[in-house]
């Protein structure tokens, strides 16, 4: 993907741009960070310009510019759309949080829509909505009067569950990919929600889905508690999570996204008053040809909640 706001503004400083990327593209990371400050000497107030900045540093393995070059971007950007936060993060130049910046995965996503299917299905093998489609249908035959799909995207999951839903609802963070998945014509009700802060006075649901969602969520607790009282007593929640290898409960990736273990997850839901009926392995993805492991979920309330 290209980064937001492309452009400096400044067409020297954008034609001094290129030519970095040139020189990066060719192997040479120093020698474009070098060309890039040139070019934000000119348009110093350009976040994007200073995010790449840090990238070719990072490449150069020079960390301490290259967190000298983030910092400028958080500054001059502090919604941090870019995820310079993250960036430091990973570098150990910032403190671990605990979630992503809303506005982060908003872009990201706002800018992906365009291509996300042909990019994840075509191109990464992504086959999850399939293999949870067939965990609910394992854990519970029938239909669900009211299903939400919580970070619907374009819709991929959806057309999943349309056959068995009553009424589906899907609420996203991006408004680009709700105006691709309500071209589907699958959804009776879609809406741009945050799910870190998601807010819902509509009837109980009999099934919740969030499929390859918890990868821009880091700590589960709060955001599985607030989907416990989505759901009707007996209700089930499907999901699915990057596998954390190593010790710890869930952290981030330098794809920046996180990972949660197995036992996290669970305890997780435990806390929360739901049972583990289904923890199957799986393969979410590819990312630069390798598998990415992953685990779909399916837990149930009790019947009496």
């Amino acid at each position: 993907m290209k980064p937001f706001q492309a452009t400096s503004g400044d067409l020297t400083a954008d034609r001094r741009a290129d030519f970095a990327e040139m020189l990066y593209a060719s192997g040479e990371p120093a020698a474009a960070a070098e060309l890039l400050l040139g070019a934000l000497e000119l348009a110093p107030q350009w976040a994007a310009g200073w995010f790449r900045l840090g990238e070719m540093h990072e490449a150069a393995a020079d960390l301490a510019q290259a967190a000298q070059a983030w910092t400028m971007a958080l500054t001059l950007e502090p919604t941090d759309r870019l995820g310079a936060a993250l960036k430091l993060q990973l570098i150990g130049k910032a403190p671990s949080a605990t979630a992503p910046p809303s506005a982060f995965v908003e872009m990201l996503f706002d800018h992906y829509a365009e291509s996300f299917e042909e990019s994840l299905v075509d191109k990464l093998g992504y086959r999850l909505p399939d293999f949870l489609d067939q965990a609910v249908r394992r854990a519970r035959p029938g239909r669900f009067r009211l299903v939400l799909d919580l970070g619907c995207g374009t819709g991929l999951m959806g057309q999943r569950l349309r056959p068995v839903a009553d009424r589906l609802e899907g609420y996203d963070i991006s408004a680009a990919m709700l105006k691709k998945a309500r071209a589907k014509g699958v959804y009776d009700l879609l809406a741009k929600a945050d799910l870190q802060d998601f807010s819902y006075a509509g009837p109980k649901a009999d099934l919740v889905v969030a499929a390859d969602v918890f990868i821009y969520v880091g700590a589960l607790d709060r955001v599985i508690s607030r989907i416990a009282g989505l759901l009707a007593g007996d209700g089930l929640f499907a999901f699915s999570v990057e596998t954390l290898v190593g010790e710890g409960g869930f952290a981030l990736q330098p794809s920046r996204r996180y990972a949660h273990s197995h036992a996290y997850v669970g305890q997780a839901l435990a806390a929360n008053g739901f049972s583990v009926l289904s923890m199957d392995p799986t393969v979410i993805r590819l990312d630069r040809s390798q598998p990415v492991e992953g685990l779909a979920v399916v837990a149930a309330l009790p019947a009496n909640t």
